[in-house]
């Protein structure tokens, strides 16, 4: 039986802490009415970095000038790396963007007003955008787990890496600023995924 592995090549995108917002609570932040201003198009189609920015709060302290990303969602969430947690004090479960549930909450000031959410505070899970047909072209489908391998200096292997399928994805490896740095990765180095 065959113990070889097929590498495929995708391009590398670093999240740094930021905000998705309901539009409920993006008025209670930014005022009535209030719409985010895109500045900087997303790997990800549709998506954007606003100018918008907010403060958070934790038991421990706060992290000031965090970067709201559009457009607005259903629900509040809060993404940040594990060295941010140490500093607000709180424990973030990794999980898949969305999943929420039982997560901690946090406080977010903005200049029009101040909110707490009860939830919607996680570590990222590490994933790859894909389209269908690239899902189709790797072998690959909707929340598979693979592997990406980093070479160079701090080379390593990420394990728990989830696909997420969607038409209106690119194709992305997505990390938070913690993994990277581990790797010594940069937006738009190049990894190799596998199926272990």
């Amino acid at each position: 039986m065959s113990t070889e592995c097929n590498f495929y090549n995708v391009t590398v995108g670093i999240s740094a802490r930021h905000l998705h917002l309901s539009k409920e609570d993006l008025e209670k932040l930014f005022g009535k009415g209030y719409e985010l201003t895109p500045v900087k198009d997303l790997s990800q189609p549709g998506q954007f970095a606003s100018d918008e920015r907010v403060n958070i709060i934790g038991p421990k302290g706060r992290i000031d000038n965090i970067r709201i990303l559009g457009p607005i969602r259903k629900k509040t969430q809060v993404e940040i790396a594990k060295t941010d947690s140490f500093r607000l004090g709180i424990k973030p479960p990794v999980r898949d963007s969305g999943d929420i549930k039982g997560s901690p909450g946090i406080t977010i000031e903005g200049p029009k007003g101040t909110i707490d959410i009860e939830e919607g505070v996680i570590g990222a899970l590490r994933h790859i955008h894909m389209t269908p047909e690239d899902a189709e072209k790797y072998g690959c489908h909707d929340k598979e787990i693979v592997k990406v391998k980093v070479e160079g200096d701090r080379a390593l292997i990420f394990g728990e890496v989830i696909i997420r399928v969607r038409e209106d994805f690119a194709l992305d490896f997505h990390i938070d600023t913690d993994e990277a740095n581990a790797a010594n990765l940069s937006n738009g180095d190049i990894v190799k995924f596998f199926k272990a």
